[in-house]
């Protein structure tokens, strides 16, 4: 298996007997054998060139350099793809006007991406679903868009014109190309994210992350008391790379024995009782996520060992690591709504999709959101079908906690029962959704949905037409509505919204 996939392997051959001997192929230990080496680099990057040892140049210097060797170790030459996506974006948030300089950004970066997708997919191995050169091109073009927005919200708008959250994210100056290039590339995040602020990026690097950031009141008070001294990340590093152990022991050991494909087996599909269907495809689900809590806590863990991810401290006074966090494994294992869900999940994606696109879309926003999701992923055809699968769940899942939840609020026990079977709607309408951003191909994912008997596409479409919705207000209207009640309230303003886990709190919709 190992000899089979050398070839499709652009980066580096070192590990070519590892590969051999433990039967996996040679990018992914590639990949995993980077972020464990990004890792001791991440506390050597902590400890030696500490902020107060070293000035900001050099961390950034060092931070790019690493970044880089990471990349062409992993993916060859392809790895000179960030380098162009990045130039050419920069080359557009420099020479572009700032009116309209991030749409433009948006447009060549989402494009590019895009392209290279397309390349890879159609041209050199459409079913090739392992470590690529396109997954680090999506967290720079995430990196990218959000920088081009942030500048364009610090440089061409008004405070009145923003949000909270959008004061807190906007930039007031153009970023040099070393600063540029060591947010999108640097070795922390270069092979699997997550994503962050640019503002966040360079407290790090300054070394002002750890300072308190005041939050205000009304009348422009500080308020609530912080810690000076700076906090360890050892133990949540530790914490963290021990979940890393036991999901990739669990993916590991259930992935080749629930492998989604078996559930549009022609022979499982006739033999097996539906109800046991549903109970198999949602083990497999199961089975499968493990995977990406290993790669995700174990980016986290790289971050936070370089001392980046520092979010204030808890109410017992411990600190809390989880600024860049990507997801919440047990709110994920027990939601009990699809938003929920989704909130816990790629959090860091969600939070980028409401800020470049749910939060500046006039026209239909949830469907937008959607699309640019399935976009960004790329252009497998299961993408699509999932992404398109989601707005009507989606929209059925608002009806119904609308128009439902509210009469078994009335006491714990009604509500416990609420809790219970949302949970289980809730993981059978995930594992449905997903289904075909598993299978990848049309031909399997139509299979997989006639198999169900398109039963909870039609149930969705029932349930959107037959329960009401309160209408959303249009973005404009929320914005003047929340103006001059800021205006004729000022005293009563809450500004919690803008503290330094803004990128906790931010919630994807």
């Amino acid at each position: 298996m190992a000899t089979q996939t050398t070839a499709s392997c652009t980066g580096s051959t070192l590990l070519q007997p590892i590969s051999e001997i433990i039967n996996l192929p040679l990018d992914q230990v590639n990949f995993v054998a980077c972020q464990l080496f990004a890792l001791l680099m991440a506390v050597w990057f902590r400890i030696y060139l500490h902020p107060s040892k070293t000035s900001p140049f050099i961390r950034h210097v060092v931070a790019t350099l690493l970044g880089f060797y990471l990349a062409l170790f992993c993916f060859g030459w392809y790895s000179l793809h960030f380098l162009v996506q990045s130039g050419l974006s920069y080359s557009v948030m420099v020479f572009a006007g700032l009116e309209h300089m991030h749409k433009y950004c948006f447009i060549v970066t989402l494009g590019y991406l895009i392209l290279c997708q397309i390349t890879r997919v159609y041209v050199f191995d459409y079913g090739m679903y392992s470590a690529d050169f396109t997954g680090p091109m999506m967290v720079i073009t995430q990196k990218i868009t959000s920088l081009a927005f942030e500048i364009h919200d610090g440089l061409a708008k008004r405070d009145a014109q923003l949000t909270p959250s959008q004061k807190y994210l906007a930039i007031r100056r153009m970023p040099s190309l070393l600063e540029y290039l060591s947010y999108n590339c640097n070795f922390m995040g270069i092979l699997a994210g997550p994503t962050c602020s640019y503002n966040d990026y360079m407290a790090f690097i300054e070394g002002t992350g750890y300072q308190p950031r005041h939050q205000e009141n009304a009348n422009g008070k500080e308020n609530g008391k912080y810690k000076q001294s700076e906090p360890s990340p050892k133990n949540d590093v530790i914490s963290k790379l021990c979940t890393c152990a036991i999901s990739l022991a669990i993916y590991l050991s259930l992935c080749k024995l629930l492998p989604v494909e078996h559930s549009i087996d022609d022979d499982f599909v006739n033999s097996t009782p539906f109800y046991l269907q549903v109970v198999y495809l949602y083990l497999a689900m199961l089975a499968l996520r493990p995977k990406y809590y290993f790669v995700w806590t174990l980016a986290d863990a790289i971050n936070n060992a370089a001392g980046f991810g520092f979010n204030g401290y808890n109410k017992d006074g411990s600190p809390r690591w989880d600024l860049i966090s990507n997801l919440r494994i047990l709110d994920i294992e027990f939601a009990t709504s699809f938003k929920s869900f989704l909130d816990n999940w790629n959090i860091q994606t969600a939070l980028w999709l409401k800020r470049v696109c749910y939060e500046r879309c006039a026209i239909n926003p949830t469907a937008a959101t959607f699309l640019l999701s399935a976009m960004w992923h790329g252009v497998y055809p299961g993408y699509y079908l999932t992404f398109l699968t989601g707005i009507a769940m989606t929209m059925a899942a608002r009806a119904i906690r609308h128009n439902i939840r509210p009469y078994f609020l009335v006491s714990d026990s009604h509500k416990r029962i609420y809790d219970v079977v949302t949970w289980a709607w809730t993981q059978i309408a995930i594992s449905y959704t997903v289904a075909p951003f598993v299978l990848l191909a049309v031909g399997p994912s139509l299979k997989f949905y006639r198999s169900w008997y398109f039963c909870l596409h039609i149930l969705c479409l029932l349930v959107v037409l037959v329960l009401p919705v309160k209408r959303r207000q249009p973005k404009e209207q929320q914005q003047q509505d929340g103006l001059q009640k800021d205006s004729l309230q000022d005293s009563q303003t809450d500004h919690n919204s803008t503290d330094n886990n803004c990128n906790q709190k931010d919630k994807a919709t």
